[in-house]
């Protein structure tokens, strides 16, 4: 069996450059609803049958639930079908990344992967739905591939012809349109101790809003505004951090300012964009590793592999659950497997490689991006010396209260530290909030020094 699909000769030929619109035909526009789900993934199962055909996702929540709650578990009697381990990873390696295998070989006595029954859970509101397929045909690139146009709510390449367009599905996936989120960080030593980080967040996206126009969103020009704020420990708490992210990065570049608390001032942020270290975070990602992969794709050359299938994180509802204290989670190595979800899922293969006139601390990164949701599901990441440095894991589910599919921890493993840093911690804190009325007058710096002051 060949681990990745290969596209057809035309679309390859499209890939080589990162400017390149290979614009879809109305004819392959045509499937979004039929043999493609609305979102562009196969919508049937695959040969023998481990992934089962799309029929539409979670439509509903579980009985029980109401919105502010942690998410009830849909598949709580789903039993684990099969393990893998160091020991039989052998049988599994067409349905592993090389950064997954290089966990089984660090970890050999500790890393496991419980495999489940496969659930396409994965949906979105009809009007994203019908929004997705508008765009098809009329979604494209700006020069150089730095931003889009003629796009709104839905993703904007639901039938990708390059690596560019993919990774803009990712950056532009629905998850409502306005959410505030409480939630936190760690990034614990070999031993496992770790120092928990707590944020308040409040996200808007203008890009999401129902009924949006794309003549609007390029007037406009903002893709989507974030405000983050630590909230513990005492020593940083007040820390705060603002990011205008722009459609068009070449008419406007990201803008971010950053407030001190020791400072008391606001300050211009420039660094806050690529390999600059994340918040807080100890060197374990990089600012263009939040949301697994967020920012200008300017230093990179992006190229389509095609499909394969394989083993991600999925319906991590458990893992989620506000039964774990963090202390249940975090481990020495890596998170606890006993807790995590895993499930057989075709995903699209990206593979961005550093341009020769650009730095980065990352020169190669290979994403694998779930088709139904395109949300980055793992992301293996290689250094200058071309070995595995980093491997980033989503853990995700669907928020049927939109309904979206979204991580709700990601994870970026440092193979050469041994230490990982785990992102999104929320089991102890306050739901997310998608249907938070948020004023766009609360993302300015002036609003940033007010808060920072309070």
């Amino acid at each position: 069996m060949k681990k990745i699909t290969l596209l057809s000769l035309a679309v390859s030929c499209a890939l080589a450059t990162t400017g390149a619109m290979a614009k879809v035909s109305a004819d392959e526009a045509a499937k979004l609803g039929k043999s493609l789900t609305p979102m562009g993934a196969v919508q049937g199962a695959n040969a023998d049958g481990s992934i089962p055909a799309w029929t539409g996702g979670i439509t509903s929540a579980p009985a029980g639930y109401t919105p502010g709650q942690h998410h009830i578990d849909p598949f709580a009697d789903d039993k684990v079908q099969y393990t893998v381990t160091a020991q039989n990873m052998s049988e599994y390696r067409d349905f592993l990344t090389p950064g997954q295998i290089k966990l089984f070989e660090t970890y050999p006595d500790t890393f496991k992967m419980n495999v489940y029954q496969t659930r396409r859970s994965a949906s979105f509101p009809q009007h994203v739905y019908d929004a997705t397929i508008k765009n098809a045909t009329r979604s494209e690139l700006i020069e150089g591939g730095n931003g889009i146009t003629q796009a709104a709510v839905g993703v904007p390449f639901p039938v990708p012809q390059t690596g560019l367009e993919a990774i803009w599905n990712h950056i532009l996936r629905y998850r409502g349109e306005s959410v505030t989120r409480q939630g936190g960080q760690a990034a614990p030593t070999a031993r496992g101790d770790f120092t928990y980080i707590g944020f308040e967040e409040e996200l808007i996206l203008p890009y999401n809003v129902k009924g949006a126009e794309p003549e609007q969103l390029q007037e406009s020009n903002i893709l989507f505004k974030f405000k983050q704020k630590v909230s513990e420990p005492a020593r940083l708490a007040g820390t705060a951090l603002l990011v205008h992210e722009t459609m068009d990065q070449i008419k406007t570049p990201r803008q971010a300012w950053t407030y001190n608390t020791g400072q008391r001032r606001v300050r211009r942020a420039p660094n806050v964009a690529y390999d600059a270290p994340g918040t807080a975070s100890d060197g374990l990602r990089t600012t263009d590793d939040f949301d697994m992969y967020n920012g200008a794709p300017d230093r990179y050359n992006w190229t389509l592999k095609g499909k394969q299938e394989l083993l991600i994180p999925y319906n991590d509802y458990r893992l989620h659950s506000d039964k774990l204290a963090y202390s249940d989670i975090i481990k020495p190595g890596h998170i606890n497997p006993e807790h995590v979800r895993y499930e057989k899922h075709r995903v699209w293969v990206v593979e961005a490689n550093l341009k020769g006139d650009t730095r980065h601390i990352y020169k190669k990164r290979v994403f694998f991006i779930d088709e139904d949701s395109w949300q980055i599901a793992v992301t293996d990441i290689y250094d200058n010396r071309d070995q595995l440095y980093r491997v980033g894991v989503a853990h995700g589910l669907n928020y049927y209260e939109l309904p979206a599919q979204w991580s709700t921890l990601e994870v970026f493993h440092d193979l050469q530290s041994r230490r990982y840093i785990a992102i999104g911690l929320d089991n102890q804190a306050k739901m997310y909030d998608f249907s938070a009325t948020l004023d766009e007058k609360s993302f300015t710096p002036a609003a940033l020094r007010r808060e920072g002051r309070r």
